[in-house]
């Protein structure tokens, strides 16, 4: 009797193994879901990646855009129909069509970047192998819709990428792998939602690889060491002369293109399109003083001055501060504010 049992157990490994290789052997089939430039990509990527057979693309529809308000098609559609792929865009993924949808095309997971809408749990419980978000952040931290703005914002001086299979919480799912990337002292949102674009990309394809052929496996979060990263609000932007001149100027870096930085002189919105630190020491004048620096717009923090590079005053033309010292005839100690 023994003798049988052991003999089995080389058979049962040997079949096991085959049984892996031949799910290493065979593509896996998946439907991506992002909207934005950002996740471009990530599409790109599974489109190229052997292993993965991407079958269709879901993104948010087309939105009136620009003055003349013509529908514009996201990033990720145009992407999509440039690679060959169906293209589906429900107004909500939670509804029956969306579900039907999903469910008739039976992917084996669902790759998710930046879709814009929260997956109820019987879409994200549809595939085999779960739906699995690329988060730009290094989860826990900065859990929401705009992980990178906040991380700049908040002065962070690193970064990175989370993958993880979603839930139904807002970036609660156990994680299943994470880079790190550092953050240049003078990078802005755009430069580094480019880089962190690319490494989503790379991430996202080693995770589904690695599902597909189990070699991973999850890990809860830590949920006493999360932080949020809300959606950015026109008001964000507005420049408060009593926080830290390096503060303001993170918030300018994060908050690019929108809301900016913006203040408000004798009425009027003054947005800040370029800015630097001048110095972090106190300043010699009260917050949101503009100080008489010759052929700089400076401006007194607490502490420190910000330096005002470009500036434009609404309905107006950019200029540079030296422009706009030479044309505004500013009184002596005038003050930015609300």
């Amino acid at each position: 009797m023994s003798r049988r049992l052991h003999a089995a157990g080389p058979n049962r490994r040997r079949a096991a193994a085959r049984c892996r290789a031949a799910a290493y052997n065979r593509s896996v089939d998946v439907i991506f879901l992002g909207t934005p430039a950002f996740a471009v990509p990530a599409l790109e990527r599974l489109a190229a990646t052997p292993g993965l057979r991407l079958r269709a693309v879901v993104c948010q529809p087309d939105r009136p855009a620009g003055r003349g308000g013509a529908l514009q098609s996201p990033a990720v559609k145009q992407a999509a129909l440039r690679l060959g792929l169906e293209v589906f865009q429900p107004e909500k993924i939670r509804g029956d069509d969306g579900l039907q949808w999903l469910a008739a095309r039976q992917p084996e997971a669902l790759a998710v970047v930046a879709y814009g809408q929260l997956l109820p749990p019987r879409v994200f419980e549809l595939p085999r192998l779960g739906a699995i978000n690329a988060h730009a952040s290094l989860l826990p931290r900065y859990r929401g819709a705009a992980p990178i703005q906040w991380a700049l914002a908040r002065g962070e001086r690193e970064t990175g990428v989370t993958t993880m299979r979603i839930n139904a919480g807002m970036d609660t799912g156990d994680m299943l792998l994470q880079r790190r990337l550092s953050i240049g002292e003078e990078e802005t949102a755009p430069e580094l939602s480019r880089r962190l674009a690319v490494l989503a990309a790379e991430l996202l394809a080693e995770t589904l690889l690695g599902l597909a052929q189990a070699r991973l496996s999850s890990i809860p979060q830590d949920d006493s060491q999360a932080s949020l990263a809300p959606r950015l609000k026109k008001e964000d932007g507005l420049a408060d002369w009593q926080r830290p001149a390096r503060e303001l100027y993170n918030h300018w870096r994060g908050f690019q293109p929108w809301p900016g930085l913006y203040t408000f002189l004798r009425g009027e919105r003054l947005s800040i399109h370029r800015c630097r630190i001048l110095a972090e020491a106190d300043a010699p004048a009260p917050p949101g003083t503009l100080l008489p620096e010759a052929k700089l717009m400076s401006v007194a923090c607490a502490p420190g001055v910000l330096q005002l590079l470009e500036v434009q005053l609404e309905g107006r033309k950019p200029l540079s501060g030296e422009e706009f010292l030479r044309g505004a005839r500013l009184a002596p100690g005038e003050r930015l504010g609300s």
